[in-house]
């Protein structure tokens, strides 16, 4: 199950950050922060720039999984 989205602010750029659960985790990904693998099974968040000079469309496109630890201390 996905997580509900939330918006949050980090050095003055607007993301949205949208929350995985372990059972909807079924491909492992490369966290940016930790440069490891999120493994299949392992609840972490998928992010995205809202404010994206190529429009919402594009921040989407490069959205990044990560652990929701790297990304609360990010």
């Amino acid at each position: 199950m996905v997580g509900l989205k939330r918006s949050e602010s980090r050095r003055g750029i607007e993301y949205a950050v949208q929350p995985v659960s372990p059972r909807s985790a079924i491909k492992p990904y490369l966290c940016p922060g930790c440069n490891l693998n999120i493994e299949i099974g392992v609840a972490h968040v998928v992010v995205w720039r809202t404010d994206s000079v190529m429009g919402e469309r594009a921040g989407l496109e490069a959205r990044r999984h990560w652990h929701t630890h790297c990304w609360q201390i990010a």
